[in-house]
């Protein structure tokens, strides 16, 4: 059913090797904005993430005559929702097969039942939840996003600070960072690409759970024969 498209996005998410984007205004090392220098004639201002043979992806129109402020919010909320997807990606896939905590371990579990689960053995989840979640949400604005009394008469578009990187909150605990503006740029490319694909991916998993309740992994590599038939799941 979804095979191929699960199959390509575990690929996507261990890929080494993309061709850096052409359009990146680039300087030779890092400066404030991590290489990047805006060009107002390039598209989406030469923020890297096209790849051929896409290239300027761009269907709905978002970029054409969006300020630099809104570009650079649209990247921001485009590498934080695909983070967010590979991280759920990761998670489906693991999650239906270990679950060790809450007293759930060795119980099949679907990915999109985890939550409600837990909730029936831990009723205080989500409230720990959206705390955590609020706190990281808290820092990132703390990072990039003016503070209500600078952007008071600023354009709506204009709400990240000026020297902010979309999606540069210094979170590097492996220092993968690069410190030259064109492997940085193709790293970036490389994050965008894979977010793109997991938020598509993640998006087609909850779908086929809630179509067919089986287990992504046991549907789409036929392993569902194996399966003991008196399971309620299957």
């Amino acid at each position: 059913m979804l095979r191929s498209a699960v199959l390509a996005l575990v690929m996507a998410v261990s890929a080494t090797a993309f061709v850096a984007p052409t359009s990146v205004t680039r300087a030779t090392t890092l400066k404030s904005l991590n290489g990047w220098v805006a060009d107002e004639s390039a598209f989406a201002y030469g923020l890297p993430g096209s790849l051929d043979p896409v290239g300027e992806f761009d269907p709905l129109g978002f970029a054409n005559g969006a300020s630099l402020g809104e570009m650079k919010r649209y990247r921001e909320a485009e590498v934080t929702h695909g983070r967010v997807a590979m991280l759920a990606t990761l998670g489906f896939l693991v999650g239906e097969n270990v679950h060790p905590l809450f007293g759930l371990a060795g119980k099949e579990i679907l990915a999109i039942d985890s939550l409600t689960e837990v909730r029936l053995v831990f009723p205080q989840f989500f409230e720990v939840l959206v705390i955590f979640i609020s706190s990281l949400e808290v820092y990132r604005a703390l990072c990039g996003w003016s503070k209500p009394e600078a952007v008071s008469g600023v354009a709506a578009g204009d709400l990240l600070v000026a020297d902010y990187y979309p999606g540069d909150i210094g979170f590097d605990p492996m220092g993968l960072k690069p410190t030259d503006a064109t492997e940085f740029a193709e790293i970036q490319t490389k994050e965008l690409q894979n977010g793109r694909l997991a938020m598509l991916g993640v998006a087609g998993m909850v779908a086929q759970e809630l179509v067919d309740r089986t287990p992504i992994l046991f549907n789409d590599f036929g392993a569902g024969d194996l399966l003991d038939s008196s399971n309620p799941l299957f």
